[in-house]
């Protein structure tokens, strides 16, 4: 053998590989070679589909964005939601106010409820062209008191003569037993005892639905309800969460009803009107 080769043989033997390079040998390169060349040219592919996947996902702040997105959605919040009838612990204490001046009873159960019903104490409260009746409602709870429904039937010929549309009642009397129950999966539910128990335990309470009016409508009976308010006719709320009218109306409500509620849309009409008489008296 002559020395060049000696020399490559002698390397070869410290790397522990076989020199000269044999058949098997060249044979096992190959095919490690060919599997190269298959499995290349698929990473190549998976790369190039993943690559824009990943350039799609630019790397913004956390916090920067999560403040702009808390302040958008508390702003959307605030336009949707700015009652006029803001419901508060106040609100509440009127409310039982009224109940114990006309010495009504907080109705405990259901054959409380019967007997007030047979005695003509709580009077039914039906569907008509002007009103429904939310489907969900129990018919044993459809009821109110007299002037409640008296209330009902002006508000609802009203709001058909405006909209040419029904108002919806959501609730109306309940008892205490009920309250009860309500209050453990509702959280915003008034309380069953004390000066601030919810006043459908009197009957003198019923939920409109405000859920679905449109702000023209939300508008309208809001100035529809202010001067009954005023007046002391009526206590309203308009809850947040149950996107309800609760309107607690008083025993007197019957003695103020011939004084029909000037609407805002009546009071635009006016001012002119009157604005006028007064121009003319001056001119005399």
């Amino acid at each position: 053998m002559v020395t060049w080769q000696r020399n490559f043989a002698a390397v070869f033997a410290d790397a522990e590989v076989e020199w000269p390079p044999t058949l098997e040998t060249n044979a096992m390169e190959f095919g490690f070679n060919a599997q190269l060349k298959r499995v290349v040219p698929g990473c190549f592919l998976l790369l190039a589909v993943c690559l824009p996947a990943f350039a799609l996902h630019e790397y913004v702040p956390a916090g920067r964005t999560s403040h702009r997105t808390i302040r958008h959605k508390t702003h959307v919040r605030r336009m949707r939601w700015d009652p006029v009838f803001r419901p508060s612990h106040e609100s509440l204490l009127r409310q039982n106010e009224e109940i114990d001046r006309m010495e009504l009873p907080r109705i405990y159960d259901d054959a409380e409820l019967e007997r007030l019903i047979s005695t003509g104490d709580l009077v039914p409260i039906n569907e008509s062209e002007t009103l429904r009746i939310d489907p969900r409602l129990d018919p044993s709870r459809r009821y109110c008191r007299p002037w409640t429904r008296e209330f009902l039937d002006d508000v609802s010929q009203a709001y058909y003569d405006q909209f040419h549309s029904q108002i919806q009642v959501n609730s109306a009397v309940r008892t205490v037993l009920m309250q009860r129950k309500l209050i453990r999966h509702n959280r915003n539910a008034a309380p069953a005892y004390g000066d601030t128990a919810s006043s459908h335990l009197a009957g003198i309470t019923v939920d409109i639905q405000r859920r679905g009016m449109t702000r023209q409508q939300v508008k309208w009976m809001e100035s529809y309800l202010m001067p009954l308010r005023e007046q002391g006719l009526i206590e309203p709320e308009e809850e947040r969460y149950q996107w309800v009218f609760h309107i607690a109306v008083s025993g007197r409500y019957g003695d103020g009803r011939e004084v029909k509620p000037v609407t805002a849309e009546a009071r635009a009409q006016s001012e002119p009107q009157s604005e006028a008489a007064g121009a003319n008296a001056g001119e005399q």
